[in-house]
């Protein structure tokens, strides 16, 4: 399950409940967050030789699991410098010719399989969790498609549950064909009036406080229905209320902290990432309003051609600034982005 959804949607949260609920289970699970520019090699091989040394202390027959460490070690040294750091400790011979080919999309099933079978003999199960899917290569991530196809056809426990931007199942799609009938794409998005009204109205009354009904309309105005929005505002309208019910003049006073707040925490930490050619693509679309637009409309604004904007948007979506929900489209991945662009800057002449 690849769950996907703009920025400040619960994504996150949907993966840490998923990863209590695997445990409870008796589960062993892998948690990891993809990050730019850190292979996924990397990032996976001391998480499965951690849980493989795990798996190692269980009672039962061992063959599996030496195996899997011995595949495993196989794996990190085909993968050399790149992951050295966790080869220390590893004190296994490794198995030649198992996931020791230097080709990820070779090597990084037969690592999966040798994990699945290793849990299928100590009778428990896999749970591989990983957030920030999308910044995964395109060969990182039609690997990791192999690497669960081949697992699902010998029916091995071990099942993945990722999260990213809207834009991975059309990653998947490309990656592999067959990645649509094997992952399903649940999208995560803004609450409704009524559920971002139940999120504030739920944990106030357990308190003994309640909102008025014109308050709670006004925050759902205010944030879309965003859930880490939502959160912001009943944040502060909580603290700033000195009796119930909270009021409409509670949220406009609350509304004066949170923009500052969400400005330099939430927004800023991304934008300051970008470069002046980048901000300049991003301002753009935020002259054009909230949605989705046409690319050709951003160069148009830009007095550019279509052809020229190409290095910067591909730069922009690896950057998970934007996505494109469909072909010729664009569309900001955080949620209210276009709002805080306009205030960033705010003289901005196309």
């Amino acid at each position: 399950m690849l769950l996907t959804g703009l920025r400040g949607v619960g994504k996150t949260v949907l993966l840490n409940e998923i990863e209590r609920l695997a445990k409870a289970d008796d589960y062993r699970t892998v948690a990891i967050e993809a990050v730019e520019d850190k292979a996924l090699g990397r990032l996976l091989a001391p998480y499965l030789r951690a849980l493989l040394y795990e798996l190692d202390r269980m009672a039962g027959v061992g063959d599996k699991v030496k195996r899997g460490l011995a595949v495993l070690r196989s794996f990190i040294g085909a993968l050399k410098v790149t992951v050295d750091d966790v080869t220390y400790g590893l004190d296994i011979e490794p198995e030649k010719g198992a996931a020791d080919s230097g080709d990820l999309e070779v090597d990084l099933p037969n690592v999966f399989v040798a994990v699945g079978e290793a849990a299928e003999n100590r009778d428990t199960a896999v749970a591989i969790l990983i957030d920030e899917i999308q910044y995964f290569s395109g060969k990182e991530f039609a690997s990791l498609i192999m690497a669960m196809h081949k697992v699902q056809q010998r029916q091995l426990p071990v099942v993945l549950l990722g999260a990213g931007l809207p834009i991975l199942p059309r990653l998947a799609g490309e990656s592999k064909s067959y990645a649509e009938r094997l992952f399903s794409f649940p999208d995560i998005g803004a609450l409704s009036a009524p559920d971002a009204a139940k999120a504030l109205q739920d944990p106030a009354r357990a308190g003994g406080v309640a909102f008025e009904p014109a308050a709670l309309d006004e925050i759902f105005r205010l944030t879309k229905g965003y859930p880490y929005f939502v959160q912001e505002w009943g944040y502060q309208s909580w603290n700033l209320a000195d009796r119930s019910p909270i009021t409409m003049q509670t949220i406009q006073k609350a509304t004066g902290l949170v923009i500052p707040r969400l400005d330099h925490n939430f927004f800023r930490v991304r934008y300051d990432r970008l470069t002046p050619s980048e901000k300049r693509h991003l301002r753009a679309i935020a002259e054009l309003g909230p949605g989705t637009h046409r690319t050709s409309d951003v160069a148009e604004l830009l007095k550019a051609k279509i052809t020229s904007l190409g290095p910067v948007r591909a730069k922009l979506i690896k950057k998970g600034m934007i996505y494109s929900p469909a072909y010729g489209e664009l569309a900001f991945t955080v949620p209210l982005f276009d709002e805080f662009m306009v205030r960033a800057i705010p003289d901005f002449k196309p």
